[in-house]
């Protein structure tokens, strides 16, 4: 009787083990839904980022005024009849 009793502690401890530490115990399961919480939060942020992107191509496909602030921005494009100033700051010690 008392063979039977420790072999079915040695069971019970055995199957225990496996389930909190062994492969695809609950461990790795915590550490699993851990790991998609980090992914979700990450997916969310990349999917605000490219919400922001197409909204930008979208704009730019459709109105030539996107295309024109951007040349404005970037290349210096002035339009016929305006008058273009630059300002140079001296430098300091010269008029």
């Amino acid at each position: 009787m008392r063979l039977l009793i420790a072999i079915l502690v040695l069971l019970l401890v055995g199957l225990q083990y496996r389930l909190w530490v062994g492969d695809g115990g609950i461990r790795e399961v915590w550490d699993l839904q851990e790991a998609i919480g980090a992914q979700r939060a990450k997916n969310a942020v990349l999917g605000e980022r490219n919400r922001a992107l197409d909204a930008e191509v979208r704009d730019l496909k459709t109105g030539l005024d996107a295309v024109e602030e951007r040349a404005r921005k970037e290349v210096g494009m002035i339009r016929e009849g305006e008058t273009f100033f630059r300002i140079v700051e001296s430098r300091a010690g010269r008029p």
